[in-house]
């Protein structure tokens, strides 16, 4: 009796290069993560070096998964990456400078398809394809992590505007003439309010200028971070809570402007920031609806990510895979 045919699943790698550390992962087509690891992005000054050690790390996983036939691509989440070209232009915490050949570098040491884009961008796909915002054709994703990155869908496309760099809301100005933001030289960005980095500096700041008793007073200026400003916001420290208050001020505050953008059904929030819950959720929700006008008023949802962080990155990265004819 002949045996019935049985057609082996594509699978999809997905890799998210960050300024620090790289993390790779097999991934099938219901976001199932198979198998995943990391390694140090930073230890690598040449490139050359960096893409010999991704495929000498990830050519094991592949092996494990059934072997290069069965894939149908690689995923590339990174700073700056350019979908159309495939290249990372000038990103400022990766170790190369300068533009760099990504995608066509990865492709020739593995000999798969490789599509790039940037790492805000990436998780975007991977909140349509398996997360929060799977059935959705509108909707934005805004990641609120050291900085604040984002992602635009639009009738159901990501928007990559005419030379790939669209949906950089993160350095959109929201107090023209504001607090510095560092890595740009640019004034009053969102991201230089409404990321870890943000929230740190917004405590700085009131502890200078208030004389509220604080538990963040104890703390040495150089440790203080977002988490320290939780912990304490959660013992019912007024101050601390009064800066979550001001960061989703900030953040409604220009969700109401994505949202008279592009009418999305839905913001996506993601990354560390989202942790700390109704703390900054109820003062952004309420910002927001207040500065939109009546037509766009209490239509637009405002959802944390479905995705778990550690795997979210290879997930976006991955879902790029499935869009390769």
């Amino acid at each position: 009796m002949p045996k019935a045919k049985t057609s082996v699943e594509q699978l999809a790698i997905g890799i998210d290069i960050g300024g620090t550390g790289t993390k790779f992962g097999i991934v099938d087509r219901l976001g199932n993560l198979l198998f995943s690891s990391e390694m140090s992005t930073r230890k690598h000054k040449e490139l050359d070096g960096f893409i010999d050690d991704l495929y000498n790390n990830v050519s094991p996983l592949i092996e494990q998964a059934g072997g290069v036939g069965r894939m149908k691509g690689i995923g590339l989440g990174a700073p700056n990456g350019n979908y159309y070209t495939g290249t990372v232009e000038y990103a400022p915490n990766l170790p190369w400078k300068g533009i760099l050949p990504l995608a066509k570098l990865v492709e020739d040491k593995f000999k798969l398809p490789v599509v790039l884009t940037n790492d805000a961008n990436a998780a975007a796909l991977g909140e349509m394809m398996y997360g929060a915002a799977q059935g959705m054709n509108d909707f934005i994703m805004i990641t609120l992590g050291t900085g604040v990155g984002s992602g635009i869908v639009a009738n159901g496309k990501l928007i990559y505007g005419h030379d790939g760099f669209a949906g950089e809301l993160g350095h959109t100005i929201i107090i023209p003439d504001g607090r510095l933001h560092e890595g740009t030289g640019k004034y009053g960005s969102l991201e230089s309010y409404a990321s870890a980095t943000g929230v740190r500096l917004t405590s700085l700041e009131l502890l200078e200028k208030s004389k509220t008793p604080s538990l963040l007073r104890k703390i040495p200026k150089e440790e203080l971070d977002s988490k320290k400003v939780y912990d304490a916001a959660m013992e019912g420290d007024e101050l601390a809570k009064e800066i979550f208050e001001y960061t989703g001020k900030i953040l409604g505050m220009a969700l109401a402007n994505f949202v008279m953008f592009s009418s999305p059904e839905a913001i996506i929030l993601f990354g560390g920031l989202t942790k700390a819950g109704d703390l900054i959720l109820k003062p952004t929700r309420q910002y927001m609806e207040a500065n939109l006008i009546q037509v766009f008023q209490n239509k637009v949802k405002i959802l944390v990510s479905h995705l778990k962080e550690s795997d979210a990155a290879i997930l976006g990265a991955s879902a790029l895979v499935w869009e390769l004819k």
